[in-house]
């Protein structure tokens, strides 16, 4: 074998162990059923439900912290069919709006939309965990580009949702979510006194 084969080889190795890698032990290779009967369930028509309180932060391509929010979430079930409004207020000053329409099939699986969503996000809620996978289309000032999202919530033992979400671009990792959503007493306060 010639140097030149040695050094095709070996990136070709590489490469492959790498794509591996990431299959087998990334955030993208885990699975609903890795969570199976690992904590307390999470329903999300249970869990997701009247006003919840989210904080978090967004960190760039290169892990550095890009943006902070804080968000009000308002959300409300008819039977397996949910509607989600969210506030976000970032430290740069922007608000952004969103409106959810999930719904939930009996063998757990979602079927999420919204109107930056490109198609329909899909996912599966199993044991403490809930996964959806969609397309979503930035706004014109955060550069308009259409990005495939993975997210990942957890239900901890004290109620409070962890929610890890990752963001990519022809495969990619451009950015990462990584925030906390819970009930927002303030607010269930008020619609309680109301």
């Amino acid at each position: 074998m010639t140097p030149m084969m040695y050094l095709v080889t070996g990136v070709a190795l590489t490469l492959a162990a790498m794509d591996l890698i990431k299959r087998i032990a990334s955030f993208r290779a885990q699975t609903p059923q890795d969570y199976a009967g690992k904590g307390p369930n999470l329903d999300i028509r249970e869990h997701l439900n009247g006003p919840i309180l989210c904080e978090g932060v967004i960190y760039g391509p290169t892990g550095r912290v890009a943006s902070r929010f804080v968000a009000d979430f308002e959300a409300s079930w008819t039977g397996n069919t949910g509607r989600m409004t969210e506030h976000f207020r970032y430290d740069s000053g922007s608000e952004q709006h969103r409106a959810w329409t999930l719904t939930c099939n009996p063998d757990g699986s979602i079927k999420a939309e919204a109107d930056d969503l490109k198609g329909t996000g899909t996912g599966q809620q199993l044991g403490p965990s809930v996964m959806l996978n969609y397309r979503i289309k930035l706004t014109e000032d955060a550069g308009g580009h259409v990005l495939d999202v993975t997210d990942w919530m957890y239900l901890m033992e004290n109620g409070t949702i962890m929610n890890r979400s990752q963001f990519r671009k022809f495969g990619l990792k451009v950015g990462e979510l990584v925030a906390t959503m819970r009930p927002n007493p303030d607010k269930a306060a008020l619609q309680d006194a109301a």
